[in-house]
């Protein structure tokens, strides 16, 4: 589980501002603006990396140190500065995801800063990454707040009247000094939206998907209950990893059995413990850092970001190209026929659509294996996904490189 209260927040601040210009008919209708911008590390600043498909370190442009669970260690770095992306309209919220390779004695941060009617913000960190648990604690960092925005775990949220027009992103990767370790990092992107409060959203028509149904494996985070403390006890608490191995398993790329041969022998599914424990946020304390489960898939080679989508229309066209979605919502347990229960924040795949153009999910918030597959009313499904008090749309992507994304929804920016 992840409480959704980052988006609460952006409601309250949403209703502090004038309704962005040239967009009446869109907020009148609901509709969030949304673009997604994935970097090209070929332009930019670069400080001891190399840039090409992939940005990797080179040479040392500097030495630092850094302190945490794991004590006190020195570290070179290299680091690549992106240009600043304009967003093409006022937004409230960015979320930065990437996929990257941190081989031991290596790991990354990745930063944001903003552009606002007062000018350029400073930096913040949206995140601290290392596959692997001996070099550092994964981490996004609490704390960070001023006048200009604030971090919620994984996401900058504009301050009241500094909606944001445009931002820059920055990577730092760090190695063991006079190493000849390489990390790099194959993907980064960030997604700026601005949501307008509503408290209901209409139904969207077909988009193409009716009667299509993937075969995604079904994976329960329920019978995890009590699994290893020390990643937030499995259970309710497990749905976002949950939901990342079932896509992982659709995609055939789940760890290995000695990847997993630290997990007790009675554990049913061991590759859901071990997403867990490699998707660990230790400041948040829990497995649900949104960008932290696209960054675990992208360990297998995968691709994987975090976005917004605008309708159920928009997610069918990821199914109709083979590509299960996995969603982010929040509802009352009366408000979703089907469920059986309520959540203040909950991840469960997308996987198709029955013929009449309800959503068929691997809800891993279900008593055992077999019971995952739900099938939930669009028009309800589509309201606790998309309305404001919830994610406001949120889904994480995941597909492998040389698995075509669809083209976007034609005449809007691309979220994709």
């Amino acid at each position: 589980m992840r409480a959704l209260t980052v988006f609460l927040s952006t409601v309250l601040l949403a209703t502090t501002l004038a309704t962005p210009a040239g967009a009446e008919q869109k907020t009148a209708a609901g509709a969030a603006d949304v673009v997604y911008r994935r970097e090209s590390f070929t332009s930019g600043t670069s400080e001891g990396t190399a840039a090409g498909a992939v940005l990797s370190f080179a040479s040392a442009a500097g030495t630092t140190s850094y302190t945490d669970a794991l004590g006190t260690k020195t570290w070179e770095y290299a680091r690549w500065t992106g240009p600043e992306q304009a967003v093409g309209f006022p937004a409230t919220e960015l979320i930065a995801s990437w996929t990257a390779d941190t081989p031991p004695g290596s790991w990354l941060q990745v930063e944001a800063r903003v552009r606002n009617a007062a000018g350029l913000t400073g930096w913040y960190v949206l995140g601290r990454w290392a596959y692997g648990e001996g070099d550092i604690r994964r981490t996004s960092v609490a704390g960070q707040g001023d006048a200009n925005a604030s971090v919620s775990v994984d996401t900058l949220v504009a301050a009241a009247g500094r909606q944001l027009s445009a931002y820059q992103l920055r990577l730092t990767l760090y190695r063991t000094p006079g190493s000849s370790v390489a990390p790099s990092v194959r993907t980064l992107g960030a997604m700026a939206s601005y949501v307008p409060e509503r408290k209901t959203v209409p139904v969207s028509p077909g988009g193409g998907a009716w009667g299509k149904e993937l075969a995604v494996p079904r994976r329960s985070q329920s019978i995890h209950q009590g699994h290893y403390p020390e990643w937030d006890g499995g259970g309710e608490a497990w749905c976002s990893p949950t939901s990342t191995t079932m896509v992982l398993g659709y995609w055939d790329s789940w760890p290995s059995a000695q990847d997993t041969a630290w997990v007790d022998p009675s554990d049913p599914n061991p590759e859901v413990d071990y997403a867990a424990r490699y998707t660990y946020d230790h400041a948040y304390q829990g497995a649900g850092n949104w960008p932290f489960n696209t960054a675990y898939a992208g360990r297998y080679g995968l691709d994987g970001f975090v976005t917004r989508l605008r309708t159920l229309t928009e997610l069918e066209r990821l199914i109709a190209a083979g590509i299960p979605v996995i969603t982010s919502q929040s509802f009352k347990k009366s408000e979703l026929p089907g469920a059986g229960y309520g959540t203040d924040g909950h991840l469960m795949v997308i996987v198709g659509f029955t013929a009449t153009g309800d959503v068929i999910a691997n809800d891993p918030a279900s008593p055992s294996n077999d019971a995952v597959r739900r099938v939930y009313p669009r028009a309800d499904f589509e309201n606790v996904w998309l309305r404001s008090s919830s994610s406001g749309g949120v889904v994480y992507v995941i597909h492998p490189p040389g698995h075509a994304l669809p083209a976007t929804t034609p005449g809007l920016p691309a979220n994709w």
